[in-house]
């Protein structure tokens, strides 16, 4: 399985965001099951999930601090990384 991601060290805090498909953050049941099946690849990190619209928008779900402060940074300044599992 591959999937895109990144790990970030921002104001002392490490933290995982994991792409996602936009249908995922629409239901409380699949968010849990993206949280369950990712979590185990950043271990004792906050999850952050993250989809995109059509026009390459990002959305974020997780800790609401980490959130606030992806909304207000360009998504092309996140390290991200093609994950292979």
């Amino acid at each position: 399985m591959q999937f895109d991601g990144a790990v970030v060290r921002e104001q002392g805090v490490t933290f995982a965001i994991v792409v996602v498909k936009s249908h995922v953050l629409n239901s409380s049941h699949s968010i849990d099951e993206a949280r369950t099946g990712f979590s185990r690849h950043f271990p004792g990190m906050p999850l952050i999930l993250m989809a995109q619209n059509s026009r390459g928008r990002p959305t974020y779900q997780g800790r609401k601090d980490i959130v606030n402060f992806l909304s207000k940074i360009d998504p092309s300044r996140i390290p991200w990384k093609r994950y292979t599992v």
